[in-house]
């Protein structure tokens, strides 16, 4: 899958949110390193929202842009 994240450099390095999964962010001492701990963290993501969703009935459906 893909996901837009917003990339942010600070004095203290960089930060990574992903606006499509609200509360998922990381960060890292440089670019590359934030980049993969977000990788991390909407993996992280994902897998609780599939464990709050267990049970459930769920569906699929498919939007246009």
């Amino acid at each position: 899958m893909r996901y837009r994240i917003a990339v942010h450099q600070s004095e203290e390095g960089f930060s990574v949110s992903v606006p499509g999964l609200p509360g998922c962010w990381s960060q890292g001492a440089t670019d590359v390193e934030a980049v993969e701990n977000i990788k991390d963290a909407i993996r992280e993501y994902l897998a609780v929202v599939e464990e709050q969703l267990r049970g459930e009935e769920i569906r699929e459906i498919e939007v246009a842009v």
